[in-house]
């Protein structure tokens, strides 16, 4: 049986043009996959645990630096729960407007609560990292207001498709699709709504792509 984790990264609920664009995508992959289990993380609304010193005290321990103690044992565990929760879907769909040519903070904060060693990660020094999700892929929605390639840096910059895309490598998961939505505050209405439906067509197409990958036992 298909797994879904949808990562919902925008507060704007209903006025999000990134949850419309996810949602569209849900819409496919549940015809696809009738059958799947679909799991939502609105990140504005997760209480997800801030990453302090002791959490950076339970990532570097695996480096050999000291023990944990036990407060830091009980926020590991608390992160490789995150963890699990993520690490337990076959497919992702990520809903992420760019924020200041990134990504909102709250995205930011759960990968950096996902990227453990052990966990996402191992690391040789002879090689450098290695990704331990295997099997899986991605697919990563994104929108801008201004930004839209071909424009001068004047209009922004995107290090949100290279960050999210690079991040997900890193993890071990090559399959990667994105899908943008670009300049809905620089177009007339009827530009707009055409590059929209076009959006709309390619996310859909992206869930409905065959998967080569075998679902989770």
């Amino acid at each position: 049986m298909k797994k879904l984790l949808y990562i919902k990264a925008s507060p704007r609920s209903e006025k999000s043009i990134s949850l419309k664009l996810g949602d569209a995508y849900l819409g496919a992959y549940k015809e696809k996959y009738p059958d799947a289990q679909v799991d939502e993380i609105d990140l504005w609304h997760a209480n997800l645990p801030e990453f302090d010193g002791d959490s950076a005290a339970a990532k570097v321990s695996f480096f050999g630096e000291a023990a944990m103690n036990e407060k830091q044992k009980t926020v590991y565990e608390e992160l490789v729960s995150i963890f699990n929760r993520f690490n337990a879907a076959d497919d992702y769909l990520f809903a992420v407007p760019m924020w200041n040519f990134g990504v909102p903070y709250k995205l930011k904060q759960y990968i950096d609560i996902l990227s453990m060693p052990g966990t996402l990660f191992g690391f040789e020094p002879a090689t450098g990292y290695i990704g331990l999700l295997k099997n899986k892929r991605a697919t990563a929605v994104y929108t801008a207001a201004i930004y839209m390639p071909g424009l001068s840096k004047a209009y922004g910059t995107d290090h949100t498709t290279p960050y999210l895309t690079d991040w997900l490598n890193f993890a071990g998961i090559d399959d990667v699709t994105n899908v943008w939505f670009y300049g809905s505050k620089m177009r007339e209405a009827e530009e707009t709504n055409a590059a929209l439906e076009e959006s709309l067509s390619e996310v859909r197409a992206a869930a409905m792509r065959t998967s080569l990958l075998a679902p989770a036992k």
